[in-house]
């Protein structure tokens, strides 16, 4: 069991009401409701959302069309874009401590995590702003005397952006700041669970000077606020982030007027550990791996495949360093692993476990819920005696669940780690990097991490092979993600080849 941490709800928080961004103003839902938020980590109410319709989309996407006609923002300069960039990051970071407190609040986030978060998307909007005046196309002057080519790049359009519940703020901000960048407007739903932190995004933009209509936010439900936004006319670009099964419905609502789509979905990552690794390294790595942010994370290390030489010693280890994990209280600076996002959510890694354990894996840790006052949270599980064939060890459990897997060969491994239908990121440990390159360079995921897990950089490229997505954020290239190309073929002096020869038209 971990060191328990009981909540103590915020003796003096109260509700906030929050209204929607629409065309510069702050509005309602057409239809009145609201929506209202019960922090999972404190049981107690925090906030309540206007509960929008396909009505306020629609008046979204239009707002967001019209600025983008109009070239109130992609007729800006390069520099005038980057320094608003600038200015909104520089405004982040000023109001860090408030958009943490709400990501923890609300989505039962250790609040030490979520100020991390916070300065890395700090990090990320002062990186667009960079790519935003390097932004270029190219030229071609070797095509004869007689022709000039230019290739522009040019901003999408309109761009709806879709995000989770995970990690509010800085998924938008692996996101907007990019489609900002390249000149396009949006459209952003955040989840109706989370939205607190990227309505305070909006107030941020329209202070830094954005103008009016270029980023409107809308809340609600995806049935309700968000379906729409893969499939109106209007609307050039989807980029989502979720489940790998609502990710596929988009898919298919986007190619009824072939958009543009990028789609960042599940994981079910692999940590292949040798003999030979820095086993004290890899402990600390396996444990963060598997109940950061309380597992609830994409990119989470959920499956460690073992040599069958260190399976017993690494799974005692791992026990023993969970035991010192402290969980509870999503405000408490001391917290590691927080709250389980919704009892729906809680109930569905239960399933998983039982389910887990009826198909003959042994619950070597955990498995049980944490009986505080208030809020839901998990026991740090960890199912030995998987293999690969099980529920557990193919599917996104997105909970603190660790299953663990053994190898003999590192054929054997390879094959394991790529046997699923996911391929977001993975890890090798080996003190020889020629097993690391060898292995890593033959998973078919998107990240490989090399005796580390879980790290990243706002100049590297995120995203995954397979039901993992598609596209990638982040990196030099995030921003011409959000562009279209165009050439420009240019003619110089007559047209000396004529199609019909004779009379005027062959006259040179």
């Amino acid at each position: 069991m971990a060191v328990l941490i009981a909540p103590k709800p915020p003796a003096d928080i109260a509700v906030r009401d929050f209204k929607m961004l629409i065309d510069g103003e702050w509005v309602a839902a057409a239809s009145g409701r609201m929506l209202e938020r019960i922090a999972p980590g404190h049981g107690v109410p925090v906030s309540r959302y206007p509960e929008g319709s396909h009505i306020d989309a629609e008046h979204a996407i239009a707002a967001a069309k019209q600025s983008f006609d109009t070239g109130i923002w992609n007729s800006k300069t390069g520099a005038e874009r980057s320094n608003i960039l600038l200015k909104i990051a520089d405004m982040i970071e000023k109001r860090a401590e408030e958009l943490s407190f709400w990501d923890a609040v609300e989505a039962g986030k250790p609040i030490s995590q979520v100020r991390g978060e916070i300065a890395g998307a700090v990090d990320i909007w002062r990186y667009a702003a960079a790519l935003a005046r390097d932004l270029h196309g190219e030229s071609y002057n070797t095509l004869g005397d007689g022709t000039l080519g230019v290739v522009l790049r040019e901003a999408i359009g309109v761009v709806s952006m879709i995000t989770p519940w995970n990690f509010p703020f800085l998924i938008i901000s692996q996101k907007l700041p990019f489609a900002l960048a390249a000149g396009c407007s949006c459209v952003v739903k955040p989840s109706e669970m989370t939205s607190a932190s990227t309505l305070i995004l909006g107030e941020i933009l329209t202070e830094a000077g954005v103008p009016a209509g270029v980023v409107n936010i809308i809340t609600g439900t995806g049935a309700g606020a968000g379906a729409l936004l893969s499939t109106h006319a209007d609307v050039d670009m989807v980029s989502f982030t979720g489940s790998t099964g609502v990710g596929r419905l988009i898919m298919a609502n986007a190619a009824q007027t072939l958009k543009k789509v990028s789609l960042e979905l599940g994981g079910k990552n692999p940590q292949i550990v040798f003999p030979d690794a820095d086993l004290d390294a890899f402990i600390d790595a396996a444990v963060f791996g598997a109940y950061f942010n309380a597992g609830e994370c994409c990119n989470a290390g959920s499956r460690l495949i073992l040599h069958k030489d260190i399976a017993d010693d690494v799974i005692s280890r791992i026990i023993d360093l969970t035991k010192k994990v402290r969980l509870g209280d999503p405000l408490d600076p001391q917290t590691q692993v927080g709250a389980i996002i919704s009892q729906q959510h809680l109930e569905k890694i239960k399933t998983y476990i039982s389910g887990a354990k009826a198909d003959g894996a042994a619950l070597s840790a955990g498995g049980g819920t944490v009986d505080f006052d208030s809020g839901q949270y998990m026991e740090l599980t960890l199912l030995s005696g998987v293999t690969p064939d099980m529920a557990v060890a193919r599917e996104e459990v997105f909970g603190p669940v660790l299953s663990v897997l053994t190898f003999e060969t590192a054929e054997e491994a390879i094959h394991i780690a790529n046997s699923i239908d996911y391929g977001l990121s993975a890890s090798v440990w080996s003190r020889d990097f020629d097993t690391c390159l060898t292995v890593g360079r033959k998973v078919r995921s998107g990240t490989i991490w090399m005796n580390t897990f879980m790290d990243g950089a706002s100049e590297l490229p995120f995203g995954g092979y397979k039901q993992s997505g598609q596209g990638r954020e982040l990196g030099r290239h995030a921003v011409e993600d959000y562009t279209e190309t165009k050439t420009l073929n240019m003619h110089i002096g007559s047209r000396k080849t004529l199609w019909v020869r004779g009379g005027s038209a062959a006259e040179e």
